[in-house]
């Protein structure tokens, strides 16, 4: 009954709130994550697998045994015959059940959810030494020459990763699709990764306000329109 009461009343936060502001996307996230903690008390553990909720991941414990995943928070196999693992259900994290309290990094459903924007600049890079030399997600010291760690580029960011939160996965960019109708797929870190896969389907691009000469380039532009 708490967690009722406190969904409505952020509901109603949200809706004073000015539209579109940090302290609304905020109320949105609280909302998100009251929901989730309803939900969990909701679903009976007969009937569904178990469930930790961190950072606003919803992890539910896997049953496959015999396929062979890597655990995205430490990189290494999961064997899931002798290891229990979860996923999370918004963003497919996946991770051991050992690693689950060292999850840092919130679930990207959340920010798709009440931040439904990209990033419009090609690979807006700033430098290694704007981020002390740390991977932009864990922290942990990186350089270029590999030492202690390789530093990572990821296309959509502009930012630096180590090679555990970057495994140089492919992905189409949309700030290069927009400005130079580039569809080559580009490294990019498992965060952005995962963004990118939850927005792909989002209707949130103004093509012709954010680049009307594409229609004078493109025909099947044309023809779309």
């Amino acid at each position: 009954q708490q967690l009722r009461q406190a969904i409505e009343e952020c509901k109603r936060v949200i809706l004073a709130l000015p539209e579109h502001s940090e302290r609304q996307k905020d109320a949105v996230v609280r909302l998100i994550h009251l929901r989730l903690k309803l939900q969990e008390l909701k679903d009976p553990c007969e009937d569904e697998p178990n469930i930790r909720v961190v950072l606003e991941h919803r992890f539910y414990k896997e049953k496959s045994k015999s396929v062979k995943q890597m655990c995205d928070k430490c990189s290494t196999i999961i064997w899931g015959l002798i290891q229990t693992w979860y996923t999370c259900t918004g963003c497919y994290y996946r991770c051991h059940s050992k690693c689950l309290p060292l999850v840092s990094k919130p679930c990207v459903r959340a920010k798709v959810s009440h931040q439904a924007e990209y990033q419009l600049s090609i690979c807006p890079e700033s430098g290694l030494d704007s981020q002390d030399y740390r991977c932009a997600e864990c922290r942990a010291p990186v350089s270029l020459r590999g030492v202690p760690s390789e530093a990572r580029q990821c296309d959509y960011t502009g930012l630096y990763y180590c090679s555990s939160c970057h495994w140089n996965d492919l992905a189409v960019v949309p700030a290069r699709a927009i400005h130079n109708w580039d569809f080559e797929p580009r490294k990019v870190s498992r965060c952005s990764m995962r963004y990118l896969a939850l927005m792909v389907s989002r209707p949130v691009l103004k093509l012709r306000e954010i680049n009307p000469l594409l229609f004078s380039y493109v025909e099947e532009l044309v023809e779309i329109r």
